[in-house]
């Protein structure tokens, strides 16, 4: 059940360009992998969504990626900060389905933790930029380490022919090769969001021919 409370920071780590910023837990539900939260950093007028990457006892823990004021606001808090978190929010992955294979890239890689502890450690292909970026790989067990210019699809084509089921999360781009190679995949959308469940309809997009608010039909999608 979603819920709004301001929790305390408890640490704030680099993980090579990544943040993985890891707050108190307070009554919140982790919820399931793949939905999210929206974090609002001190002085920042509007929050960010960020997918649950850990969960451990009495905390929640978030991957993110400075690249504008929210995140790098959320990037500088320090230990005793106080952020207001509502979540959890939005559709997760099913997890019911069997040879789950998880495929990410970049910042995409931040529900894997959580996901695979759900799924009992299947096997990941992960990519990235850099040999830097791939640092976060390291937060997935299990994981295939891709880096530019090699492809996640690659691997991923030899590895659809065993019956693995994707689970997928990363930019549009990717999403949209895998889904061509994977058309039953799960894959999680990325879309501006303001409030985060329904009331602003800025994250609309077409799905099926039709526009609908992401953070409500989504963030995880039905490739076909």
């Amino acid at each position: 059940m979603r819920r709004r409370e301001a929790l305390r920071v408890v640490a704030n780590e680099a993980i090579g360009p990544y943040t993985l910023l890891r707050v108190e837990r307070g009554g919140l539900d982790p919820g399931i992998p793949g939905q999210f939260f929206m974090l609002e950093a001190p002085g920042r007028p509007l929050p960010r969504p960020m997918s649950l990457c850990q969960a451990p006892p009495r905390e929640l823990a978030f991957l993110l990626e400075a690249v504008g004021p929210g995140t790098r606001a959320l990037a500088a808090t320090e230990p005793g900060d106080e952020l207001h978190v509502f979540g959890p929010l939005g559709n997760g992955y099913r997890l019911d389905g069997e040879k789950p294979l998880l495929v990410g890239g970049g910042i995409g890689v931040a529900p894997f933790q959580y996901l695979s502890e759900r799924l009992g450690g299947p096997p990941a292909i992960l990519g990235f930029r850099s040999d830097w970026h791939a640092e976060a790989a390291a937060l997935v067990p299990n994981a295939e380490v891709i880096v530019e210019p090699t492809l996640v699809t690659e691997p991923l084509t030899d590895l659809l022919t065993q019956g693995y089921k994707v689970l997928a999360c990363g930019p549009e781009p990717m999403l949209e090769a895998v889904r061509d190679l994977a058309p039953d995949a799960q894959l999680a959308w990325e879309a501006p969001m303001a409030c985060g469940y329904g009331a602003c309809y800025g994250c609309s997009v077409e799905i099926d021919g039709v526009l609908q608010r992401l953070c409500v039909a989504g963030p995880v999608l039905e490739a076909a």
